[in-house]
């Protein structure tokens, strides 16, 4: 058939020709040049059996219950609704279609198989977890021969805490088939899978959702910042002179850690110190939908003079824009170059891992730094609190030595990020933020939320004992209970005593 040879021409001649008199988009482009990179077979597909056993995670378990409602409204539709992980392994898989579940067995697109691009070439999930955004692919659009007799879309789905990519849902059926609500449909599914995993996560808010941007680094931000905090901890200076050094010898650096741990702020204070008379610009990954604008607002800065640009979050990127980002990067070195002079292109990407680099930039980076997070630094918690509340209110704002610790001895599962959040809104309401001004969650950690009573009786406790020169006996005694009682209630609400 016309389809199944235009699945079997090289990548370049299937651009020229495309099936139906059809074009291209650059997207299935980049997946079939991918896919050729990998050595999939133009005939068929031969994926990784990575064993069937379903991983014990919020992700599965929420994705499993709306695929299994769904099959049971969809039972006699020609459908096969599939859970995968992030590297594209199947995880389960459900069909009323009897014919369709032995022909899917037959390529393999069954549970406990690995379909990612790199296993099994462009094909809808492969897409989906490579570009991180919905994607439908047709019959003749699959790179394999063997799997042009089938239309997929797949949607992706991330944590609605961390923004992590967990996995993707997928929906198969034959080519035949109208692919019209398909996507939709796919769409929904993710969605759904991602709200039941908000509504079961214990209350924590949603991640806030990419924004993107390009915007000029200025003095008096925070974040990123560009060198206006001297007095951090030795694990930042540290890392700070790392990425300096490596800057200012020219070297593209990427720094990685948790998110909002400070490392555009990292990156940024770097290229500051190597290159001082640079214009420093931060480029934040926006959604999928709006990489291609954005690539082409920002990159044509990479080769011009004194001109230095922090990528963040790379590991966001679509995997074409990824590719379009290292062809120019690569581009802009060759500009640089050609001027002499001395002259040198300066950037840095930032990412949680190095592994997480995409594959087409990750050669282009020269030295790593890491960034801890700030539950391993608490000697920057207060520096920190202090910056951002006067940012907020444009002079000092103070601190009780309660509320002192019990920001010191949080967790700050949103690192930099959340304690700036937090201090903002306590600003904005005082001029002397005491732990009545903080979230329950930092005043008590335990987990319990307390009743309106119990808040009022905490920060009773709380005024009493940051008195000067209180003692906890005195306390006591000012609020008609024992010692003993005071202690108890101190511990019941997760109270740490300055000193």
């Amino acid at each position: 058939m016309g389809q199944d040879h235009d699945a079997r021409l090289p990548v370049r001649a299937r651009a020229e020709h495309p099936a139906q008199g059809g074009t291209v988009s650059h997207r299935l482009l980049a997946s079939w040049r991918r896919s050729e990179e990998y050595g999939v077979s133009l005939e068929s597909v031969d994926p990784v059996w990575a064993g069937s056993v379903l991983p014990d995670s919020l992700f599965v378990e929420c994705g499993h219950e709306v695929l299994t409602r769904l099959h049971e409204t969809l039972s006699d539709e020609p459908l096969s609704l599939m859970l995968t992980d992030a590297d594209g392994l199947v995880l389960n898989r459900f069909s009323g279609d009897t014919s369709l579940l032995r022909a899917l067995d037959r390529v393999h697109l069954a549970p406990g198989f690995a379909f990612s691009e790199r296993e099994a070439g462009t094909n809808g999930l492969g897409m989906a977890l490579a570009d991180r955004t919905p994607s439908l692919v047709r019959a003749e659009e699959h790179y394999s021969a063997s799997l042009c007799t089938y239309t997929c879309a797949a949607v992706p789905v991330l944590d609605p805490l961390s923004g992590a990519l967990e996995g993707s849902v997928n929906i198969t059926t034959w080519s035949r088939s109208s692919a019209g609500l398909l996507l939709a449909l796919a769409e929904s599914a993710a969605s759904t899978t991602s709200a039941l995993m908000l509504a079961r996560s214990k209350g924590h808010a949603p991640r806030r959702a990419a924004r993107g941007g390009v915007f000029r680094v200025q003095r008096a931000r925070l974040e990123p910042a560009a060198g206006t905090l001297r007095a951090m901890s030795s694990s930042w200076t540290t890392a700070l002179g790392e990425a300096t050094a490596a800057l200012a010898a020219g070297r593209v650096v990427a720094v990685v850690g948790e998110p909002g741990a400070g490392r555009a702020t990292l990156l940024a204070q770097a290229l500051r110190r190597a290159h001082p008379r640079y214009r420093v610009l931060s480029a934040a990954a926006p959604p999928p939908e709006d990489v291609e604008a954005w690539l082409g607002l920002w990159t044509p800065e990479l080769a011009k003079p004194e001109t230095a640009v922090v990528v963040e979050g790379v590991d966001a990127l679509p995997a074409w824009a990824a590719e379009e980002l290292a062809s120019r990067a690569r581009a802009a070195v060759r500009s640089v170059s050609g001027r002499g002079g001395g002259a040198l292109l300066a950037w840095g990407v930032t990412a949680e891992r190095l592994d997480a680099v995409p594959a087409p930039l990750a050669p282009l980076v020269e030295t790593v730094v890491a960034v801890a997070p700030l539950r391993e630094r608490p000697d920057d918690v207060m520096p920190l609190a202090r910056h951002a509340a006067h940012q907020t209110r444009l002079r000092e704002v103070s601190f009780t030595p309660a509320a002192e610790a019990a920001l010191r001895s949080h967790g700050w599962p949103g690192n930099i990020d959340e304690l700036v959040r937090m201090v903002h809104e306590a600003a904005g309401r005082t001029d002397t933020i005491d732990v009545r001004h903080l979230p329950a969650s930092v005043v008590h950690p335990g987990g319990r939320r307390l009743s309106r009573l119990e808040s009022l009786e905490r920060d009773e406790i709380l005024r009493a004992l940051d008195e000067p020169g209180a003692t906890v006996s005195g306390a006591a005694v000012e609020l008609g209970m024992s010692r003993a009682t005071l202690y108890r209630k101190l511990r019941a609400y997760g109270v740490v005593r300055p000193g």
